[in-house]
């Protein structure tokens, strides 16, 4: 069985990939850097896990139609982000509609591209790497909150037409993960702020989360290898929020 993730060299797609091999699954490593995605490949194969990879930008129609027709995904994950922080006002127009492409319509597009495959076979697994922000607010991040709350909208409707098939699409929306984007994410909002990084890390990015704590890849890795299991096979449409009692507030 193929599982397809985008931003795949990344922190959470790579750890997502190689939890996927381990467990027996076949996988593509799916991003823009061909020589990082040689490397990462490599890395995969080297602790035998059966792995390849797809030269893919998200928002390039034509290249999804290409990685769909030349890897077939019986597990799509549609993790490829980025991020811009900046007030609605001094917003950049092309940086909105990017972020909105890499992370709504790629999606969407590569969804609906590989669907064909999942439903011939009678099966197929999507998952969304969504964010805390698809289900709450931060100031200054106005694109990237609402591609994600978008997310949220598109997996239950791609839920419910494809519900006569073994068919399931879910988002899993951590909190703070620190990874690269974060780490850049964490100089931007002390920018923004006038902060220093440990204080936006203390006083911004934990200060909501009783359990103070940034989440480990490994953990969306694991939540990603279980919706694909015959136990969730009945989860679809659903937010899978991993968030140390952020939203219980």
């Amino acid at each position: 069985m193929r599982a397809v993730i985008t931003g795949g060299t990344g922190g959470i797609g790579f750890a997502i990939a190689s939890h996927f091999g381990k467990a027996g699954y076949q996988v593509v490593l799916a991003d823009l850097n061909e020589t990082l995605l040689q490397q990462k490949t490599a890395e995969l194969s080297q602790q035998g896990i059966t792995a390849d990879y797809c030269l893919l930008d998200v928002t390039d129609q034509q290249a999804i139609e290409n990685c769909a027709s030349r890897f077939p995904a019986d597990i799509l994950v549609n993790n490829a982000g980025i991020q811009h922080v900046a007030r609605l006002e001094d917003f950049p127009p092309e940086k909105w509609a990017l972020l909105l492409n890499v992370m709504l319509t790629g999606p969407a597009m590569l969804t609906r591209a590989m669907l064909p495959h999942m439903r011939s076979n009678n099966f197929g697994r999507i998952i969304n790497i969504g964010s805390i922000h698809a289900v709450i607010a931060s100031p200054f991040k106005s694109a990237y909150v609402a591609a994600k709350h978008g997310l949220l909208g598109f997996s239950k409707v791609v839920a419910l037409e494809n519900a006569d098939k073994n068919l399931t699409i879910n988002t899993i929306c951590p909190a703070y993960v620190k990874t690269p984007l974060v780490e850049q994410q964490i100089a931007a909002q002390a920018k923004e702020h006038n902060l220093t990084e440990q204080q936006v890390i203390e006083q911004i990015m934990l200060a909501p989360m009783p359990q103070k704590a940034f989440i480990d890849v490994s953990e969306i890795a694991t939540m990603a290898t279980f919706l694909c299991q015959d136990a969730a096979r009945h989860m679809t449409a659903q937010t899978l929020i991993l968030d140390g009692g952020w939203t219980a507030r």
